[in-house]
């Protein structure tokens, strides 16, 4: 893993990062490549304490990235390495996903759609306790009764290749700003010549706006009112070019043309037997109805919903819902290094699924997570053990299909249950719930 890592990302690749050329690092044991792999590791590694990272350095685990790391360790202490852990700019990882993202978007160049790389847009909050300064960054969320939460909350949006699944970029910031805001800039700082899907929360102008600005195509879901706007007159079925003009209550991008958009808006009905009819309203800048027609558009359309899937992926299976930091900056870098080690897993899919010859989304990610896993506790063995493991990892992880369902699987309501505890829910900060308890006591 660790040589697959190195590969995908070069020693000399990563230390011409603008992020670390603009600060100066001493020789350290901890250098910031043997914090960025350790850090890695505590995601993918099932316990993600500092302690089992330590452990890992110290069994050998990066010595290939320094030299004789595992003799020079000699402490048990984590101070070290939590040091480590802060000194690393934030910048540095999220430039690191980019450069992941586009290193995995290359090893299979034929996975193109008439010469567009399909990206797609989604976004999610992650929850983190009120320590430090994350209240003041990420503020928490108010309830109905505009009653401020104990939980602070990160918004992120992240961008996906809808081929391989991997995480291409990612943008931060609190609720306040909205994901639309957070996608433009995902979008002004992408390579040229993506195509991105969105659902009605994309289908903005500020969102085709700021694609057209930097050559980029879009297909996104418009609500009913807006696309009915759009086309001037009641919906009807159909592929009907349009020109999407910005009026005063549109919000635009600043420094951007808010010159009207040509495109086309497609209004299509879905029917599904046992289910309501669904009519779909989607925009596109792709003008040419030839080479792009309305059924493939509406096929392409539904990848949409693999976002959905690589969002639980990364929340559940990478178990970053919740994030156990104690500072924002903190909450930046675990997030990210959760994004890179995913990666890391959709890039071993991706080897896996191309020397079967079958698409990579038809792995199963949790299962190849699993063996990754059982390859991490072998990691301490000698380079040629590792590397034959390494091998039949990926011969393990090419056989880990998802099963092909022949019944449609019922829908199920967001609910779950849970057991009952005879704790009740603490409310409020717990200092001042600890306080109320000692004053108690003193009374009895």
């Amino acid at each position: 893993m660790l040589r697959f890592f190195v590969q995908l990302l070069p020693r000399r690749a990563l230390l011409r990062l603008p992020a670390l050329g603009k600060r100066s690092f001493y020789d350290r044991l901890f250098s910031p490549l043997v914090s960025l792999w350790l850090l890695l590791f505590q995601r993918l590694n099932a316990d993600h304490s500092l302690d089992a990272a330590l452990v890992h350095a110290r069994s050998g685990g990066a010595d290939s990235l320094k030299p004789k790391l595992s003799r020079r360790l000699r402490s048990n202490s984590t101070a070290s390495y939590s040091d480590a852990r802060q000194r690393l700019p934030w910048q540095f990882l999220l430039e690191v996903l980019q450069l992941l993202g586009s290193k995995i978007s290359r090893l299979e160049p034929s996975a193109l759609w008439h010469g567009w790389r399909l990206v797609l847009l989604d976004g999610s909050t992650v929850r983190l306790r009120s320590y430090g300064n994350i209240p003041r960054q990420f503020p928490p969320h108010r309830n109905q009764h505009s009653t401020a939460s104990y939980w602070c909350l990160m918004r992120v949006v992240v961008s996906f290749c809808a081929f391989s699944g991997a995480a291409l970029d990612c943008a931060l910031g609190s609720t306040h700003l909205s994901e639309q805001a957070l996608s433009c800039q995902l979008i002004l700082r992408a390579a040229a010549g993506c195509l991105f899907i969105g659902d009605r929360n994309f289908g903005i102008f500020l969102i085709a706006q700021a694609a057209r600005a930097k050559s980029h195509q879009v297909l996104l879901r418009l609500t009913d009112v807006r696309a009915a706007k759009l086309l001037g007159r009641a919906l009807s079925l159909g592929d009907h070019p349009v020109s999407w003009k910005a009026t005063r209550q549109t919000q635009r991008e600043a420094g951007l043309s808010a010159e009207p958009l040509p495109g086309r808006l497609l209004v299509v009905r879905l029917q599904r037997p046992g289910f309501r009819s669904l009519q779909l309203c989607l925009f596109t800048s792709l003008l040419d109805r030839l080479e792009y027609p309305l059924q493939e558009l509406l096929k392409l359309y539904g990848l949409r919903w693999q976002i959905e899937l690589n969002l639980r992926y990364v929340k559940t299976q990478m178990q970053s819902a919740q994030l156990e930091v104690h500072s924002a900056d903190m909450a930046r870098k675990e997030w990210l290094a959760t994004l890179i080690a995913y990666n890391l897993v959709r890039a071993a899919m991706l080897c896996a699924a191309l020397h079967t010859a079958i698409q990579p989304l038809a792995l199963s990610f949790s299962a190849c997570r699993r063996r990754l896993e059982c390859w991490l506790e072998d990691f301490g063995a000698t380079k040629g053990r590792a590397y034959a493991s390494w091998a039949q990892t990926l011969a393990q992880m090419s056989l880990c299909r998802l099963p092909t369902r022949r019944k449609t699987r019922p829908s199920e309501p967001r609910a779950q249950r849970h057991l009952w505890q005879g704790f009740p829910p603490l409310r409020g900060s717990r200092a001042s719930a600890r306080s109320k308890l000692q004053k108690s006591r003193s009374k009895s």
